[in-house]
């Protein structure tokens, strides 16, 4: 197995910068996922990974190769699109046999008619059809090889795309986005299968998408990119519970994270509205913060108790959880309370209640938007 390394990456179209010295190293079959929102470059990213653009500086590297200026068809990657890509006049099996055919039968071989007479071609030929006939078992497509692209559903449609991608037994994959078509019930079942494919295979790869849900549930680490930058790459726990910009921190988590604006007092200490909020902000008085904390970190308790009041707009109950959203007294924002359905049943709209958080699940931002390190005893925000 090899690593795929992008090191130090510029992309410019113009005066539109589009990567700005991103470097991300793939280890040796992991399974790295690009998460941002749209235009932030990650596809860009992906494409010169593949070799269907250049940089403008940097390099790319699969093991121990430099790949930067060789041709997408000598490097060993294989790219799944999100647009599938397959060829609509022919059948599941002769789509996903195409790069072995590519790769394995002379120019003359291909040939309709012609190629069939020609000597070697036939032994070339079972070969190929054995492996397509074994990739396509282990995706469990093995019923639609007769099929064209025009019989079949999304997802069947997906796993033929896949398939032409595994068949080749390639040293990386690239997937572009590759559920985004899918109807929901159908995405959460096929990102499964493309985990459980990754683990059979082991081999390494990079994953585009804009769908948070899929970065953390499939991938061993997550890079957040925005605006052409990485913010940060790291495990999908230390991304969502350990934020290092507020970027990454407001664009990972669903609902979003709180986010309130506070000041670093004289004894270092974190006010919002007149309460202490947290303590031990290793910052300067007068710096303003921004102030961050997770629906479920919140606990909310009757009016007058230590904590920020506020009151309660409107509760979502979605089952296994309840969305609680709140209006602060002071100033007016609003939160969002992730409960367990039984305790959300004890609050009603217009209620007024307070807002209690540990601090051990304070995060705070500078003006930056780079994390700030925090060391205060555990304990409630109380009112200062």
């Amino acid at each position: 197995m090899s690593g795929l390394a992008l090191r130090g990456i510029f992309k410019a179209y113009g005066d539109n910068h589009i990567l700005r010295d991103v470097t991300i190293e793939a280890r040796p079959g992991e399974f790295v996922a690009l998460v941002g929102p749209s235009g932030c470059g990650k596809t860009t990213l992906l494409r010169i990974a593949a070799g269907l653009d250049h940089p403008d500086q940097g390099n790319v590297s699969l093991g121990d190769h430099d790949m930067t200026a060789m041709r997408p068809s000598a490097r060993d990657i294989a790219m799944v699109f999100q647009s599938y890509a397959l060829y609509p006049h022919l059948t599941a099996g002769q789509n996903i046999a195409v790069p072995l055919a590519m790769r394995h039968l002379t120019v003359w071989q291909r040939l309709p008619g012609i190629g069939s007479l020609l000597p070697g071609q036939r032994a070339i030929r079972a070969d190929i059809q054995r492996r397509v006939l074994e990739t396509a078992r282990g995706l469990r497509i093995d019923h639609l090889l007769d099929r064209k692209p025009g019989q079949m559903s999304g997802g069947q449609r997906q796993r033929v795309a896949l398939g032409r991608a595994l068949v080749r037994s390639p040293a990386a994959f690239l997937m572009d986005e590759p559920l985004s078509n899918l109807d929901a019930n159908l995405r959460v079942h096929t990102r499964a299968e493309i985990v459980e494919l990754h683990r059979r295979a082991g081999v390494t790869t990079l994953y585009v998408t804009h769908d948070q849900a899929e970065a953390l549930s499939m991938a061993d680490r997550v890079a957040v990119m925005l605006g052409g930058r990485l913010l940060q790459i790291d495990t999908p726990e230390v991304i969502y519970g350990n934020p290092a910009h507020v970027e990454v921190a407001r664009f990972i988590g669903s609902p979003q994270i709180n986010l309130l604006d506070g000041e670093v007092d004289a004894n270092h200490g974190v006010r919002i509205g007149g309460t202490l909020f947290t303590d031990g902000v290793k910052a300067m008085p007068g710096t303003s913060v921004t102030v961050g904390f997770r629906p479920e970190a919140i606990k909310l308790g009757g009016p007058g108790q230590a904590g920020l009041g506020a009151s309660v707009r409107r509760i979502e109950f979605l089952g296994s959880e309840a969305l609680v959203f709140l209006k602060l007294v002071a100033g007016g924002a609003s939160l969002v309370a992730k409960l367990a359905p039984a305790e959300a049943t004890a609050f009603v709209p217009r209620q007024a209640v307070t807002i209690m958080v540990t601090s051990r699940d304070v995060l705070v931002f500078g003006g930056d938007g780079a994390r700030l390190p925090i060391s205060p005893p555990m304990r409630m925000v109380a009112n200062g």
